[in-house]
């Protein structure tokens, strides 16, 4: 099953968290958006908070893609390519796994996460382009979900059974929680099921079996939409996966003989289960009504994405806020005068970036709107354009604004491509009346300066599809409020007035999410864009930032 065990390390962690994509730094294109990112912090904190992790990915030489756009918006996909020597340390260990009968040599690279007192939480890359595999299986760990469903299928077997074996052979023997960050690594659990086997020397599983599985894995889902959650077909599992005893419970897995759901698979067999928000663990029960899904709203990590100037500040009249985040509540006490000159200085960086890399040159003294999310149909990047002509009319009548928007497609999401297209359409009919500007290749370093560089921070997602929307949470640690839609986290973080605003209100906030509300939405958000955000007599940012301290509670780890 692996290979001699290696000496063993000197940290011993109890935690295992494994997630197909992490997002650590820019040069590392290792992640695709809020799902990498969410691991990134959470390792960043659990590192912070000394908690016994190590974390476990798989490596994409190849990265997600480099985004361009032409003239007209159309999308450009490049090879992100980058230097894994040069940010991670090899490992002599190698795990084998067999995909269509062949064997397929695993090998590990470390990234260390260093916390504020020095204690560490390893993160293993795992790697198959080693010259003694064949040219397809190298390929796994050359894109973030490239391919088709047996390139993603290899992948999550790789991730999953591939990941628990290279812990054991790194001597992480005493491991008591996996955690699932989505369904990919869900295929960790059939390795669990043949340690467990192997223990009792069996040759059917049993319900102790089960249960002792059962207690060592937890999963948080992401995912609102049922169309959202991996599924392969049953008689491509066993062309590349083969037998396993797991199929002769294959009920437990699926309800459907002929699927296998990876959401389903790590469901059956985790004790605890959350969403990411509380609305999205109400809709995340609704969807599995037959499991109990416990809810814990993510947080970002506070360190990371408060922006330098405001870092400053907070250092002065705040000292202990890198440790304890809950003290950052206190930030209305730091002069307004101070934290406004600390935003100016964030915007100038932003202005300056954009005249540098777009060639186009904002007005730093008009109202900035920002908008970064992944181009995905439901995130409605083109609801504020639905009705152009009324838009204009507000930066008359109220003043003017300009928009930053910023965010890519997956490759294969036409209507996602299609979305920037149409903001590159609305662009030619409204200036210059209103500006706009699309930053290619949204990615950790993009977010550090367009985020605390905008003076409103915009969500529009169709309720009931955002699981959280943590990017609200980066603007307010910058003291930018938000004008959101109220789904995700903003249903806890909405103080009118004070945080922000809501486009809708809870009464109009729909469980089901089959019925479009983009014209009501787009007339709510213009309403309240021109009669009282821009309208608003203390529209500085920081006046916002008490009622936002719920999002910086340390959480992460409360579960295991």
């Amino acid at each position: 099953m692996t290979d001699q065990k290696l000496t063993m390390p000197v940290c011993r962690p109890s935690i295992a968290y494994f997630s197909m994509e992490i997002g650590l730094r820019s040069d590392m294109p290792t992640y695709s958006g809020g799902l990498g990112i969410l691991a990134g912090d959470t390792i960043q904190a659990a590192a912070d908070m000394g908690a016994p992790m190590v974390a476990v990915t798989m490596l994409a030489r190849q990265g997600y893609f480099h985004q361009e756009l032409d003239a007209a918006g159309a999308q450009i996909e490049k090879p992100d390519v980058w230097d894994v020597a040069e940010h991670l340390r090899e490992l002599e260990a190698k795990v084998t796994v067999v995909i269509e009968k062949r064997k397929v040599q695993v090998r590990a690279w470390q990234y260390d996460v260093v916390g504020m007192t020095g204690f560490t939480v390893p993160v293993l890359f795992l790697d198959t382009d080693l010259p003694v595999n064949d040219d397809k299986d190298r390929e796994l760990s050359h894109y973030l979900y490239g391919g088709d469903k047996r390139y993603r299928l290899c992948q999550e077997y790789v991730l999953g059974v591939g990941g628990v074996r290279m812990l054991r052979t790194l001597g992480y023997d005493q491991i008591d929680r996996f955690h699932m960050n989505e369904g990919h690594a869900a295929f960790l659990i059939l390795q669990l099921f043949d340690e467990e086997l192997g223990r009792s020397g069996g040759r059917k599983i049993k319900p102790e079996h089960i249960e002792s599985v059962r207690r060592k894995c937890v999963f948080t889902t992401h995912t609102p939409v049922a169309a959202g959650h991996d599924r392969f077909p049953m008689d491509l599992v066993h062309k590349v996966i083969g037998r396993h005893k797991i199929w002769e419970i294959q009920k437990e897995l699926t309800g459907d003989g002929d699927t296998l759901n990876m959401t389903y698979l790590a469901l059956n067999f985790s004790h605890y289960v959350n969403g990411v928000s509380q609305q999205h663990g109400r809709v995340s029960q609704e969807m599995f009504s037959e499991y109990r899904i416990d809810a814990i709203t993510n947080g970002v990590h506070a360190a990371t994405w408060t922006s330098p100037p405001i870092q400053k500040l907070l250092d002065r009249y705040i000292p202990a806020w890198r440790a304890d985040n809950f003290s950052i509540r206190y930030a209305l006490g730091v002069p307004p005068e101070e934290l406004w000159d600390a935003h100016a200085k964030c915007k100038a960086k932003l202005i300056r970036t954009i005249a540098s890399e777009q060639k186009v040159r904002l007005d730093p003294e008009v109202f900035t709107i920002g908008f970064g999310r992944r181009a995905t149909a439901y995130k409605r990047a083109d609801l504020i354009f639905r009705d152009l002509d009324r838009l204009a009319q507000i930066a008359a009548d109220a003043g003017p604004f300009q928009i930053i928007f910023a965010g890519k497609a997956h490759p294969q999401d036409e209507p996602g491509k299609k979305l920037i297209r149409q903001i590159f359409e609305a662009k030619k009919h409204l200036e210059p009346t209103v500006r706009i500007v699309y930053l290619p290749n949204y990615d950790i370093d993009v977010a550090k300066i367009m985020i605390p560089g905008v003076d409103l921070w915009l969500n529009t997602p169709q309720p009931p599809h955002e699981a959280s929307g943590t990017s609200g949470m980066k603007a307010a640690l910058n003291g930018i409020p938000s004008l959101s839609i109220l789904d995700g986290w903003w249903i806890e973080g909405c103080v009118e007035n004070l945080t922000g605003w809501a486009i809708n209100d809870k009464s109009k906030t729909r469980k089901g999410g089959k019925t479009d509300t983009s014209g009501r939405d787009a007339s709510a958000l213009y309403e309240k864009l021109q009669n009282v955000v821009i309208q608003h007599p203390a529209n500085a940012p920081g006046v916002f930032v008490e009622g936002l301290w719920t999002s910086f509670r340390p959480h992460y780890c409360c579960f295991w």
